[in-house]
Formats: structure tokens, C-alpha cells, sequence
């Protein structure tokens, strides 16, 4: 009876935490013990990412069943690539508000708090105005750049357009997200996720395939679908900021520029988007050299089993982003050695994670790739791909951990200098030799990239036992 009993009361206990993890309460992460401060940040984190994974994988399933389905695959795949720029300089930038804003609530002043997060808003709306009207302008030679065949690009380009045009709500999206993060509330940057992704799977049925008043638009319905979700998310994440019990709030006194305030931000975000930027270019470049050495089947399946791979993988970076909160709010209270302790044990739970991703991806690879094409051939690159890949998750998740405690310190110099020499100096040039010279086409970009991956752990988790990013001023 004891032994139920207590059995009980553990369960009980995980329901409540879980529960609490989902409300949108302020909480001192500095005050409580470090595991249950990792678990309530952990689990509206891991569903955040999860969602905005979502996005891809719910474009990805309808226009893998359009009548043009290799050209419209291809097209969701190389505009998603394309993307990752705009994701680079979200994520930067979001990374930046997440280690001042967790700083600055470690330090108890919510104010400051406040003002950066509105000049980190300010900053983004500027830089993303320009990069929206770049890219719709020259969105097929973009997807031509990328290796598509001028049939798919000119197939594809409206729906580029859109994407690229939309670009502002994906960056607010991520940015406010991470102004939540920072502050220690992850459940309304999830919610926010949340609501855009059931409005985008609702309308990406209709606007593609027509239903009642709205007209067939085929692959463009689909970006229009998730355009509107992701506008919807942020107008959510607005309104938050705005409420009188919010620990961040925007006032529109806060957006006068202060040059100060932006010079801080953007000496953390600069390297930060260049991190993320050298990543994003790398998969870039992959896609590229799959599309050039195997065409139009093993860039579909390429892209089938890296968006398979983003999916899991996301809530994985959702999980290990609680290392930066915890980091930068346990540096701001100044207790270093809580910061260090919450790192390892989030690492610890991202490992047991992707463990059972990995039984996921070798077990359920033919279940999961059908899902999103009909087609042998593209299942079969998409398979293989997804068992190589899977041969890395553990590396990954120690990665991503330690990458992310550098950034939550304010650190984001270490590891974009690390990204910089495991993806460009080592995976590309690797990718390069294996698809070209070995011949080994999109099998060798495959096997690139847990080889990089497991060199960029390794190293990432030798410098922060070193320890320098606790020293680090923000």
C-alpha cells in the first residue's frame, strides 16, 4: 500500500507540474530547485518548437498529394532552405532579447527588461522590411540559385513570393517568443504557436484545394495558409505583451530608438545571426549540391527526411533552450554554479530524448515518409537518409545544449566561431568530396552531416567546461 501510495503521489506530482508548465504564471526560475525549473520551461518549450515544425510538415503533406507533387515538394523544401536566412536573423535577434531580458529578470529589473525587448522589436521590423522585398522581387532566380530546374522555379515562384513577403511575421514570431523565453514564460510563447498552426492547418486544406467561396490555389493556398497563421500568432503575442500582469510589457514610449539599448543588442545579435547564418548557409549549400548530383527525386527525398529530422528535432532545440534561460536568469542573480548544474541536467533529459527519437526513425521510417509522398522512388532516398541521420541524435542533443548555454550567457562569439569551423571548414568541404568525387550523390551530404555534427558537440562541451561564458557581461 505504501509503495502505491507513493507511486501515486509521483504521478500526481508530474500531472501538476505539467499543468503548471502550461499556465502563464511569473515565476522566480532562481528560487526553485534546478530540475523542476528545467521541466516547467522544458515542456511548453518542447511544444513550441514542435509546432512551429508543424509549419513545414502541414505544407509538406498537401502539396506532396498536388498533381506537380516532385516540382511542389521540391519548391515547400528549397523555399524552407531559402528561409533559414530569415530564421538565422530571427533566431539572432531572439537570442539576444532572450540572454538581456533572462539578465535583466535575474536581476530583478523587469523595466529594464521591457525596454529591450521593445528595442529588439524595433530593430527586427527594420532589417526585415528589407529582406521581405528582396526576396519577393527575386524569388524564382533564387530557387533556380538553389538548383531547381526553370520549370519547378517557375512553378514555385508565386508561392516564394509569398513566403518571402511574410517574412516580418516569422521573425516577430520567433523574437517575442524569445522575449517569453527570456522572462521565464515559455507557456504563451507556445500558445502562440499554438494558434497559428490550427489556423494554418484549417486553411491549407481550403485555400489549396478550394471549398465553398475560396477558389483552388494549389501550392500558393498553402503559403498563403501559413502566412496568415503565423500573422495570427504574432497579433496573439502582441496582445500579451500588452496585459497590465504581464512581467514584459511594450509601451509605445519604450520604441523611441536608445542607442545604447540597440548597441548592447546588437553586439549580442550580430555574431548570433552569423551563427546561425553559417548553419543556414550549410544546409543551403547541401541542398544545392543534393539537387545538382542526384535532380529532382533525391532533392524531394532529401528534403522529405530533413523535415522529418527538423520535426523531432525541434522540440529537442525547444528542450535545450531552457538551458539559456537558466543560464542567463542564474548569471543575472549571480549564481554561476546553478547555471552550469541546470545546463547538464537539461542536457541529460535531451539525450533521453533523442534516444527515442532515434528508435522512432529506425524503427517507423516507411510509416512516416508515406505519410508525405506516394512516390518509391523519393521513399527510398527519404528512408536511407533518415537511418544515417539518425546515427547522430545523441551528439546532437549534447550540441545544441551546450551551443544554447553560450548564447543564454550573452556568449554568442564562441559558438558561431564553432559553427564556422564544423559546418563550412569541415561538413561542406566533407559533403563536397563524398557526393562529387566518391560519387556518392545525396548519400554522401547524408553522411556529412552527423560526421560535423558529432565534431561540433564534442568541441562545444570541451569549452564550456572551460567555463570563460561565466564571465561574460550583458
Amino acid at each position: 500500500m505504501t509503495a502505491n501510495s507513493n507511486f501515486t503521489a509521483k504521478i500526481a506530482s508530474i500531472f501538476s507540474l505539467i499543468k503548471q508548465s502550461f499556465s502563464s504564471e511569473n515565476l522566480d526560475l532562481t528560487a526553485i530547485p534546478i530540475k523542476k525549473s528545467v521541466f516547467l520551461l522544458a515542456i511548453p518549450m518542447m511544444f513550441e518548437m514542435a509546432m512551429e515544425s508543424v509549419f513545414a510538415l502541414v505544407d509538406l503533406y498537401f502539396v506532396g498529394h498536388l498533381k506537380e507533387s516532385a516540382y511542389a515538394i521540391q519548391t515547400v523544401g528549397l523555399t524552407e532552405s531559402l528561409l533559414t536566412i530569415v530564421y538565422s536573423i530571427s533566431i539572432g535577434i531572439s537570442m539576444a532579447a532572450t540572454a538581456i531580458i533572462a539578465r535583466r529578470i535575474g536581476e530583478k529589473k523587469p523595466e529594464k527588461a521591457s525596454e529591450s525587448a521593445s528595442q529588439a522589436i524595433l530593430l527586427s521590423i527594420i532589417i526585415t522590411i528589407i529582406l521581405s522585398i528582396f526576396g519577393f522581387i527575386y524569388a524564382k532566380d533564387l530557387l533556380i540559385w538553389m538548383g531547381s530546374s526553370l520549370e519547378s522555379a517557375q512553378y514555385g515562384e508565386r508561392f516564394t513570393q509569398i513566403m518571402m513577403a511574410s517574412c516580418l511575421s516569422i521573425v516577430l514570431l520567433f523574437l517575442i517568443n524569445g522575449i517569453f523565453r527570456g522572462a521565464g514564460n515559455a507557456a504563451i510563447a507556445m500558445k502562440s504557436l499554438w494558434l497559428a498552426n490550427i489556423i494554418n492547418i484549417i486553411l491549407c486544406p481550403i485555400l489549396i484545394r478550394g471549398w465553398g467561396f475560396f477558389p483552388e490555389m494549389g501550392l500558393e493556398g498553402a503559403a498563403l495558409a501559413t502566412a496568415i497563421g503565423r500573422s495570427c500568432g504574432v497579433l496573439y503575442q502582441l496582445y500579451c505583451l500588452t496585459k497590465s500582469n504581464s512581467l514584459i510589457q511594450i509601451k509605445l514610449s519604450y520604441f523611441k530608438p536608445k542607442i545604447n539599448l540597440i548597441i548592447n543588442i546588437v553586439k549580442i545579435a550580430v555574431p548570433a545571426i552569423v551563427q546561425y547564418v553559417i548553419a543556414s548557409c550549410s544546409w543551403i549549400i547541401l541542398a544545392r549540391i543534393v539537387a545538382q548530383t542526384g535532380g529532382e527525386i533525391a532533392s524531394s527525398g532529401y528534403q522529405t527526411a530533413l523535415r522529418l529530422m527538423m520535426f523531432f528535432m525541434l522540440p529537442a532545440w525547444g528542450l535545450s533552450n531552457a538551458a539559456a534561460t537558466l543560464v542567463g536568469q542564474n548569471l543575472g542573480n549571480k549564481n554561476p554554479e546553478k547555471a552550469e548544474k541546470s545546463v547538464l541536467m537539461t542536457m541529460k533529459f535531451n539525450i533521453i530524448y533523442m534516444v527515442i527519437v532515434s528508435v522512432i526513425f529506425y524503427g517507423m521510417s516507411n510509416y512516416l515518409v508515406s505519410i508525405f509522398t506516394t512516390e518509391e522512388h523519393i521513399k527510398i532516398v527519404a528512408k536511407e537518409g533518415m537511418y544515417i541521420l539518425a546515427s547522430g541524435f545523441v551528439l546532437y542533443a549534447i550540441g545544441m545544449v551546450m551551443m544554447n548555454a553560450f548564447n543564454g550567457a550573452g556568449d554568442t562569439m564562441t559558438p558561431t566561431l564553432i559553427n564556422f569551423v564544423g559546418f563550412w571548414l569541415f561538413q561542406i568541404p566533407l559533403a563536397y568530396f563524398l557526393s562529387y568525387h566518391l560519387n556518392l550523390k545525396e548519400e554522401g551530404v547524408f553522411i556529412a552531416i552527423p560526421i560535423a555534427e558529432t565534431f561540433i558537440a564534442i568541441i562545444a562541451f570541451i569549452l564550456f567546461k572551460r567555463g570563460k561564458w561565466k564571465l561574460k557581461q550583458v
